[in-house]
Order: structure tokens, then C-alpha cells, then sequence
């Protein structure tokens, strides 16, 4: 009667934690698909901001505005004039239009300005600004 109760105190002692290794490994691929990625389309130095703007979920439009006063609309050069032709044919294919203005930070703020004032010519409503969040400017972004 020992032997009967000692072997069976000796299976609980051991757990079998091979299906809890796989729903680990599980998850984890499934968090890495459906993670989605950053865009790094153009090495632009964003400012720094306390909080930063969640990004929109729908199909997202970037003017990208660099520290020489280049502008580009989705990794394409523009000027003033054709990036309000392109705003306003893009808000006409997509009434819903969201755009993302992303400035570096040596960018003069007259350009910033020219941009914001297409965007409103243009009729674009839902304008986000890019920022770098707060903790990484200061530990080392320059």
C-alpha cells in the first residue's frame, strides 16, 4: 500500500510543461505578425513631444518635410503647388483623408506653415503631426 500511494505523490510532483511551452511560442509568433511595423520610409530628425499622437488606423498619407526645405508626399518630391494638387485629387479619391506631417526638427517653421496651409486649401481635416516621444529625444537623439 506504500509503494501504490509514494508513486502517485511522485507523478504530481512532476509537471508536464511542454503545452505550455507551445501556447508560449504561440503567442508569441502571433504578436510578431500582428505587430505592425514603423515606417521608416525617410531618415527624418522628428522633435520631441510629452505625448505622442496615436497613429490613425485607416490608409495614412506622409508629408514629410526635411531640414533643407525638400517636401515629399509618400517618398515623392513635391513643391507647394503640386503637393495641392495632389492633396486635393487624394481627397477627392478619399473623402475620409488622413495625413501625417513629419518635420525635422531643424526644419524652419515658415515650411511647417506652408504645409498647414495647403493642407487646409486642400480641405483635409484630419492632419496628425510626428513626433519622437519625450524619453527617447533625451537619452541620446540628437
Amino acid at each position: 500500500m506504500k509503494k501504490c500511494s509514494k508513486s502517485h505523490h511522485h507523478a504530481l510532483a512532476e509537471l508536464n510543461i511542454t503545452p505550455l511551452l507551445d501556447l508560449a511560442f504561440v503567442l508569441l509568433v502571433i504578436f510578431i505578425i500582428t505587430t505592425t511595423p514603423i515606417v521608416n520610409d525617410l531618415d527624418v530628425d522628428l522633435p520631441a513631444a510629452a505625448n505622442r499622437p496615436k497613429d490613425p488606423k485607416s490608409k495614412v498619407n506622409y508629408v514629410t518635410v526635411e531640414s533643407d526645405g525638400k517636401m515629399f508626399l509618400n517618398k515623392e518630391q513635391v513643391d507647394v503647388t503640386s503637393l495641392q494638387e495632389r492633396l486635393v485629387a487624394l481627397r477627392l479619391d478619399d473623402p475620409d483623408l488622413n495625413v501625417v506631417v513629419r518635420g525635422s526638427a531643424k526644419t524652419k517653421y515658415q515650411k511647417i506653415v506652408a504645409v498647414m496651409d495647403v493642407l487646409q486649401q486642400a480641405n483635409v481635416s484630419k492632419v496628425n503631426l510626428a513626433t519622437e516621444p519625450f524619453a527617447a529625444a533625451t537619452t541620446g537623439k540628437n
